[in-house]
């Protein structure tokens, strides 16, 4: 078989990984030089912890296992079971943290309330000041910024990938074929649009009402923390943001424990990663009002700097990076991703949100499964 993938990004990279897996023949196309989006402008994070039940932790906890066993095949890849910490300072925070335990899928989350002691352990450069934390042992992290250039330096050793980039997919040619605008048509026996948030174009006229939002967040990054941040970790915020936390204890944290007003304003928690330079990956905000705004804010990177240095108990390294990134997000936030086939041979995957960089190769290994590659 020979599969088209349209797009550069994780999920597309993802698709082509699954189908030379299979034995198959792929060409992947990218408008860019290289990917830029989202796939690039985020965590790195493989993020369990704060997953719905049901089908969307089944994907994530099943993603895990294909990241550890592809980061084995693909060092570059800097895959790390580094689990993750979410302090808590304050009794709300503490139920929220409690009930989270109380969760059926807990142990599969690998779930653990920690003291603040205990907590150091795990990550000695907390010094900063909190009560306990929320351990979760199956969070993991990659490096979003080199992941796809290794896995396409892997699928070019195996003789059936081929990578097109600067041409931008702009007609179909027939069944499982795609003409680019360079004139050159590609043809397969199934084609495959991951474009990301990029959803204009060829995919706004396959499906005009498509059911899939976009969304703008910041981040920044920083010089090398000059020790190891041995876990990700997040704020108390994120409680907030992420399904998994949802309970009684969350709706009594949100009705009587305000936010502060900046991350309020911009829907804010704090996520941190560390990536392999020793520099921290920091953010994030959430925007979903369209036209985006050209711009970054500071008050959002200010805010975010000063949770992480609370935790810490010591000033950042300087910021050597500010970014900006939007990804696509179905609608429907139960919603894992979109999966349609939009004409014949040709199938459109997008909007997975935040879950992308997590969840990819889960959603890649379910198209090809459901599609019988």
């Amino acid at each position: 078989m020979r599969v088209i993938v349209v797009g550069g990004g994780v999920v597309g990279t993802m698709h082509a990984w699954q189908a030379v897996e299979r034995g198959h023949e792929v060409v992947q196309i990218e408008r860019e030089a290289e990917a830029r989006g989202a796939s690039l402008r985020n965590f790195g994070q493989i993020w369990v912890s704060g997953r719905a039940g049901g089908e969307e932790l089944d994907t994530a906890l099943r993603a895990r296992e294909l990241w550890e066993r592809i980061g084995a095949e693909v060092p570059g890849l800097g895959f790390r079971a580094n689990g993750s910490l979410t302090p808590v300072r304050t009794p709300r925070e503490h139920a929220v943290a409690e009930a989270a335990l109380a969760r059926p899928d807990a142990a599969a989350r690998g779930y653990e309330l920690v003291t603040a002691a205990e907590a150091r352990e795990i990550n000695p450069a907390l010094r900063g000041a909190f009560e306990a934390a929320l351990w979760c042992e199956r969070d993991a992290a990659v490096e979003p910024r080199t992941a796809q250039l290794h896995l396409r330096e892997a699928l070019r050793a195996t003789g059936r990938y081929t990578f097109l980039p600067g041409r931008e997919v702009r007609a179909l040619a027939g069944p499982g074929a795609v003409r680019d605008d360079h004139g050159d048509v590609h043809r397969g026996d199934v084609v495959v649009l991951a474009t990301g948030a990029w959803l204009s174009g060829l995919v706004r006229e396959l499906v005009p009402e498509l059911p899939v939002r976009r969304v703008r967040l910041q981040m920044m990054q920083t010089a090398p923390l000059g020790e190891p941040l041995t876990t990700s970790v997040a704020d108390a915020d994120s409680f907030r943001y992420y399904p998994a936390y949802k309970s009684p204890a969350l709706d009594a944290l949100n009705a009587e424990q305000e936010q502060a007003p900046v991350a309020a304003a911009h829907k804010m928690q704090l996520l941190m990663v560390q990536r392999q330079d020793g520099g921290l990956t920091i953010g994030d905000t959430h925007e979903y009002e369209h036209p985006f705004a050209f711009d970054t804010l500071e008050d959002p990177y200010e805010h975010v700097a000063a949770v992480a240095e609370s935790f810490l108990g010591r000033p950042l390294p300087q910021i050597r990076r500010r970014w900006a990134g939007v990804y696509a997000q179905c609608t429907d936030t139960t919603r894992v991703v979109h999966r349609q086939q939009v004409a014949d041979g040709v199938w459109l995957v997008t909007g997975p949100g935040g879950r992308g960089m997590t969840c990819s190769p889960a959603i890649a290994e379910t198209t090809a499964n459901e599609l019988g590659w």
